[in-house]
């Protein structure tokens, strides 16, 4: 169902008894509610939970910002590399403010909120200025943006910056995002390739926009080092983070955890940067742990 939250229109699914414990997922850079696979949620929801999944802005069928036109990033990646400030078409906290509002737009005063990637940055920011709408944290394969945090190798850079061989072909961008999840996926949880594919497949036919993924991924540069922020989050936070993740190390999930007091954390040996479905029972049960200390 289509939506209005913080003045935007989002593209959003709830799942579960309208009874059960409110669970906001905010998924990550340049990602649809889709990559929230649906037996995952089901198994939130079997777990007691009323699971609202959605689009972002820019992404999938939520509200386009293409007026905003596509980032400069060279001079984006020069401005980061020397401290200055970088200018983003809207802000992680623009993008925390969406949530916010569609937590108002249907009833919901108080939510559990588990975020990955990107997504968990957006969390954090909305446990920072939307206190009073979060009662649990779970904080899946992200960071505080802390410059001396290690970052992605040269190759994985280099392939969240390219592009498909041609973007206008379904079969090329399916190829081209299978590439990259091999890349950056988990390797002691490989992802079976038909299964793979099947997905990507349908979440290319749902929706493809890259210039949507550009600013999101100039929101992330832009809003930089959130560790001063950190403090101020006072509810349950669990951090879930794979030794293997090759987007972003696991000293970022020890960062966090270190600096969000009562964080627990779960250090995953051999994940990635993924959900793979083996590890799905644990991301159940640590999300839950975070919320039943709420």
């Amino acid at each position: 169902m289509q939506i209005s939250a913080n003045g935007i229109t989002l593209e959003v699914e709830d799942h579960g008894s309208p009874t059960g414990e409110p669970l906001l997922l905010i998924m990550g850079l340049g990602m649809q509610l889709v990559a929230w696979h649906d037996e995952f949620v089901q198994r939130l929801v079997a777990g007691g939970f009323r699971v609202i999944r959605f689009d972002n802005r820019d992404v999938g069928l939520s509200q386009n910002f293409d007026h905003l036109g596509v980032p400069a990033f060279p001079a984006i990646a020069l401005k980061h590399a020397l401290g200055l400030h970088v200018h983003s078409p809207y802000s992680l906290a623009d993008m925390a403010s969406d949530s916010a509002g569609l937590l108002d737009t249907l009833g919901i005063a108080q939510a559990h909120v588990c975020g990955a990637s990107m997504g968990g940055m957006v969390a954090q920011q909305l446990a920072v200025h939307h206190p009073q709408r979060v009662k649990s944290l779970s904080l899946m394969m992200t960071s505080s943006g802390a410059r001396r945090l290690p970052g992605p190798s040269f190759k994985v850079r280099a392939a969240m910056l390219s592009r498909p061989r041609d973007p206008g072909n379904v079969d090329s961008v399916v190829a081209f995002y299978v590439r990259l999840f091999k890349l950056i996926g988990s390797p002691a949880y490989p992802s079976n390739d038909a299964w793979l594919n099947e997905w990507l497949e349908r979440a290319v036919h749902r929706s493809y926009r890259p210039r949507g993924t550009a600013r999101q991924l100039a929101a992330i540069v832009a809003d930089g080092d959130r560790s001063a922020l950190l403090s101020r989050i006072k509810v349950p936070t669990q951090v879930l983070h794979g030794t293997a993740d090759p987007l972003v190390p696991a000293a970022a999930g020890r960062d966090l955890a270190q600096k969000i007091a009562g964080a627990r954390i779960d250090l995953i040996d051999g994940m990635g940067h993924d959900l793979p479905m083996a590890l799905w029972p644990r991301f159940v049960a640590g999300i839950s742990a975070a919320a039943a200390r709420a």
